[in-house]
């Protein structure tokens, strides 16, 4: 039997942080959330680590009627492996990801953007889920989960379906999520072949200027298979899949691959802002990709 659920007075005083008045919830079954998200819909606003949620809600960028406390449904925090792909339950935090083999070793890219992702006290708070449904460019965790080809679990009260992490992102902000949708899971094939990322940011524990994930596979010295994709240089995350087509077939080689890399600069379309500008991505974005496949090279070889 579901026990009512009642929304409890959170914002009884006026600290002048968040000065606006909503209905907080914490439930703590899915179905209870998901019974939440079909009756409060797009009023309603998923809190999982918080980490940007709560910035956006402090200088009143968003305004939630409803916020809804998923943080307590443990069925969602995991990290699995069966005899095909890896398993991420969505409020997965970037912690765990961190102290996780599995990552580690089947998952390197994604490993790769974990350690050069925020502080520990960051990494502790944010989840993996929360980060793919915030949707920004510069999503550390995009790239990698683009070239190693996940796919994402989205879970209603109607049901589940599966998309592939290509079609997740629309725009800055914006997935292809239905209000009454949770993100569940993200499931990621096991590939034989070495990944990477890197990124170039203003300080360690900034937004990414650019960012650059890539994954290969090579057989008798020659690239089988090739996967690259960019942060923080498009309205989305990226696949550029004119450079990967130029690769298939080549034989490794660093001339032939810087020379291919600085391809990815008409795959893009970058903006000035604080961080740097739209020359700047664009030129770091070559370095970025090349240095990335040098280095998913040298895990194929291991």
């Amino acid at each position: 039997m579901s026990r009512e659920l009642r929304p409890v007075p959170i914002n009884l005083r006026n600290t002048k942080i968040i000065p606006f008045e909503f209905q907080y919830f914490e439930p703590e079954s899915l179905e209870e959330a998901l019974q939440l998200l079909r009756t409060y819909g797009s009023e309603a606003k998923i809190l999982a680590g918080g980490t940007d949620l709560l910035v956006k809600m402090k200088i009143r960028a968003v305004e939630p009627k409803y916020v809804i406390n998923i943080k307590l449904i443990r069925e969602l925090r995991y990290v699995r492996a069966d005899r095909d792909s890896v398993r991420i339950g969505a409020l997965t935090t970037w912690r765990d990801l961190e102290k996780s083999d599995l990552i580690r070793e089947e998952v390197p890219a994604l490993y790769d953007a974990v350690k050069s992702m925020g502080s520990l006290q960051i990494r502790n708070m944010a989840t993996v889920g929360g980060n793919l449904c915030n949707a920004s460019p510069a999503a550390d965790s995009a790239p990698p989960l683009l070239v190693h080809e996940a796919k994402i679990k989205l879970t209603s009260i109607e049901g589940t379906r599966e998309i592939p992490i290509t079609e997740f992102f629309t725009g800055p902000g914006m997935t292809v999520m239905k209000p009454y949708e949770l993100l569940h899971e993200i499931i990621i094939p096991k590939r034989k072949g070495g990944s990477s990322f890197i990124k170039v940011s203003r300080v360690a524990m900034d937004l990414a200027i650019a960012s650059a994930a890539t994954y290969v596979e090579v057989e008798d010295n020659t690239i089988k298979d090739v996967k690259i994709a960019l942060g923080s240089v498009a309205p989305r995350p990226i696949r550029a899949r004119k450079c990967e087509a130029a690769l298939i077939g080549k034989k490794v080689d660093e001339g032939v691959l810087r020379e291919i890399a600085s391809l990815v600069a008409g795959e893009i379309s970058p903006i000035d802002d604080v961080r740097g500008s739209a020359w700047y991505r664009r030129e770091v974005s070559k370095v970025l990709v090349y240095d990335s496949l040098i280095k998913s090279l040298e895990r194929v070889r291991r």
